[in-house]
């Protein structure tokens, strides 16, 4: 009997779609088409192989109107944000526009014992077959950060999606066929587990890229291990934000609220902790708490609905535990939507904030990826600063302050892969995307990015007399 993987819909626990898992021979055939594509795509002209990811770029936007229901669907984003066209336009154009700069070749640098004769220089040259395993939560985002670089820089790639998100995997396939890319240099495949980490063990892959747990991402390396493939892996996070007394407040309520539930809180770089001065403290949690009330949850294919329910019931009932746990050591929790649909076994959740908290209490140490922030006062940079260090992770933090060389000066001790000021849960294509401890490792987007899909190769021609 095949085996299948099935997409059940948080909107009403469906059967939404089912895609066979492949087979181990139409696994090994797509690995060989994309070790044999590879030589010639690699061979392409680099404005050639942009302009076939920029053709993909504009199938997929045309598939918006399909895709934006699509994610509902399979993952419960309300219709109303219009799916991920933004981002997946502004990262591909960038990279492709950066791409001929950062791949050319380094030429060394005259040195003083040069004679002429000597031709020297280090070429990028891409790694091979690169494996992007993509997680659902923004299938499409997390994605193109590596496929569109990969490609441009003349890697093949194999997309192996989230089981949530399946579709996301074969609306890919369709864009990059109808751009007309050459058979084998993108393929999408659905395996399972056990296929997915003998894959990697066999030595045939040359890059890996994973966003997800920090539980898959020690899965990735121990079956990676002796391979010397090279990885990216962007996992966990708790990202921390602090309030200074110069903020603006409406400014900082608005972008934090917003930070913390957008997706239901599902984002990688979403606010999950907020250190407050003491000087606003009681003014800036009054006006956080009065704007998640005004979230309406329900029905993402409802126009009105802001907020949708959890991909999965499990991950809803994570925050029901955290919450429960943090109330129980006395947290104090401020938002009181009573829902019909928020319990114990269901996906839909109310978003919430909890003051009263501490670092005793796992909603403020463990990654909570749903609607919930603990918000704690502070008496100053330095509390704000050990408290926001005080975690396994780093991917991003924020700051809240008119001061931008203060900003800088804290964001210098902030063990984080990114500063923001006065913004927060925003990828910039022109900045790396990184993060330190159990936050993973690698690099994605801007000229970095290519780096990391790369390997240096370096010419010391001589001329002979």
């Amino acid at each position: 009997m095949t085996e299948t993987v099935k997409i059940v819909s948080p909107i009403d626990g469906s059967i939404y779609a089912e895609r066979p898992v492949a087979s181990d021979k139409s696994l090994d055939a797509a690995v060989e088409a994309a070790r044999k594509a590879q030589g010639p795509w690699a061979e392409t002209p680099m404005l050639e192989r942009g302009r076939y990811c920029l053709a993909a770029l504009e199938a997929l936007i045309a598939m918006n109107d399909e895709i934006v229901p699509e994610l509902s669907w399979q993952m419960g984003r309300p219709v109303r944000y219009g799916g991920e066209k933004g981002g997946l336009e502004e990262r591909t154009r960038y990279m492709v526009q950066i791409a001929e700069d950062a791949l050319k070749p380094v030429i060394a640098p005259l040195i003083s014992n040069d004679r002429p004769g000597f031709r020297r220089y280090v070429k990028h040259v891409p790694l091979g077959i690169v494996m992007v395993i993509a997680p659902w939560n923004y299938p499409y985002l997390t994605a193109i950060n590596t496929i569109m670089p990969a490609l441009i820089a003349g890697n093949t790639v194999l997309l192996k999606h989230a089981a949530q998100t399946l579709l996301a995997g074969e609306r890919f396939q369709q864009a990059f066929d109808k751009a007309g890319l050459p058979k084998g240099v993108f393929q999408n495949i659905v395996l399972n587990h056990g296929q997915t980490e003998r894959l990697l063990a066999s030595g045939r892959i040359d890059h890996v890229n994973f966003t997800g747990s920090v539980g898959g991402g020690k899965a990735i390396e121990k079956a990676a291990a002796g391979t010397f493939m090279t990885l990216g892996l962007e996992l966990g996070g708790k990202d921390p934000a602090y309030v200074l007394p110069d903020a603006d407040l409406d400014h900082a309520v608005a972008n934090l609220v917003d930070g913390a539930f957008f997706n239901t809180g599902q984002c990688c770089c979403g606010i999950e902790r907020i250190y407050v001065h003491e000087d606003v403290y009681d003014k800036f949690v009054d006006g956080f708490i009065d704007l998640t009330r005004q979230y309406v949850i329900g029905n993402p294919l409802d126009q009105a609905t802001t907020m949708g329910p959890m991909a999965q019931t499990r991950f809803a009932d994570l925050i029901r535990e955290q919450k429960a746990e943090a109330q129980h050591l006395g947290a104090k929790a401020h938002i009181d939507m009573r829902l019909a649909e928020d319990r114990p076994g269901s996906p839909y959740l109310a978003p919430d904030v909890l003051t009263n908290v501490d670092h005793q209490m796992s909603v403020m140490r463990e990654e909570s990826f749903g609607p919930i922030v603990g918000i704690m006062k502070v008496r100053g940079d330095e509390e704000a600063l050990a408290l926001m260090n005080d975690s396994p992770y780093g991917l991003t933090a924020s700051l809240w302050t008119a001061d931008t060389d203060h900003a800088a000066l804290l964001g210098d001790r902030i063990e984080t892969g990114t500063v923001f000021m006065n913004r927060c849960d925003y990828l910039d294509p022109a900045l790396v995307w990184t993060g330190v401890k159990d936050t993973g490792k690698g690099a994605a987007l801007s000229a970095i990015g290519f780096a990391n899909l790369t390997r240096p190769k370096s010419y010391h021609l001589r001329e002979t007399i």
